[in-house]
């Protein structure tokens, strides 16, 4: 199976020689293309620095980031924003929707960028919407829609430009217990039916349960791994909280 995302031995250090805060030590870990793996951790153990050095946010201070075979460490400038553009999606706690734009122009605006013909991306629009269940909604402003739905226009708007990888950071933190999982399920919609690879950052175990792969972070280094495989999505919430009472830590946090 190709990889899509390579860690290589990072590590994420701020401050100096006098004070110097150890936020990611050594980890490596690899998704494979199709995967939808979550990364836990307590409040302070480095899940949110990770996730900001692969989405290129931060920089690692040595190591390796390879997406889609592309060393992205190396990366600067103009190569950077091309591949922040063309490689990855993103998906974020509080939506980030453009309050002046409808649903279908956030959307849109992802394409627009990228330079997408109209008809194209017309068709692109059309089935994304249709796969998150908002074709209903596109011509509503952001103030119209629920947090759900915002949320789903979000993804649709990281997913349409076709990413090789999506990142999501605490996706359902501002939502309700039904909005949450109604996109729960359409996340494991896009990465089932549309093959969508997808890191997701939560301290939710009911959240991480709809991932196919859990990678548990404590003090900045990999603590433990656990895959779904063939066991029900209750299960597998189960096998989370035993790994969770283990790591210990406030999982109430969101960092």
């Amino acid at each position: 199976m190709k990889s899509i995302l390579d860690i290589q031995n990072i590590e994420k250090y701020y401050g100096n020689q006098n004070n110097l805060t150890k936020a990611i030590h050594q980890i490596s870990f690899r998704v494979e293309e199709g995967e939808f793996v979550a990364i836990m951790g307590s409040s302070g153990s480095g899940k949110t620095t990770l996730l900001n050095c692969i989405a290129t946010i931060d920089r690692v201070t040595s190591g390796h980031i390879l997406v889609d075979g592309k060393d992205i460490t190396l990366l600067k400038g103009n190569q950077l924003n091309q591949f922040r553009r063309e490689k990855l999606g993103f998906i974020f706690q509080d939506f980030n929707l453009l309050d002046t734009l409808t649903a279908y122009e956030n959307i849109a605006l992802a394409l627009s960028i990228q330079n997408v013909p109209f008809k194209e991306m017309e068709e692109r629009i059309l089935k994304v919407s249709q796969d998150l269940d908002i074709t209903s909604i596109l011509k509503k402003y952001p103030y119209q829609l629920s947090g759900g739905q915002k949320q789903r226009v979000a993804s649709a708007r990281a997913i349409v430009t076709n990413p090789k990888l999506v990142l999501a950071d605490e996706p359902t933190g501002a939502l309700d217990s039904k909005n949450a999982k109604m996109l729960l399920e359409s996340f494991s919609y896009l990465n089932t039916k549309r093959n969508t690879t997808i890191l997701m950052v939560t301290h939710d175990a009911f959240t991480a349960s709809y991932a196919s792969r859990i990678i548990f972070i404590k003090d900045g280094k990999v603590f433990n791994e656990i895959r779904k495989g063939d066991q029900s999505r209750k299960s597998f919430f189960d096998q989370i909280i035993d790994v969770v009472t283990l790591l210990g830590g406030d999982f109430g946090d969101v960092i």
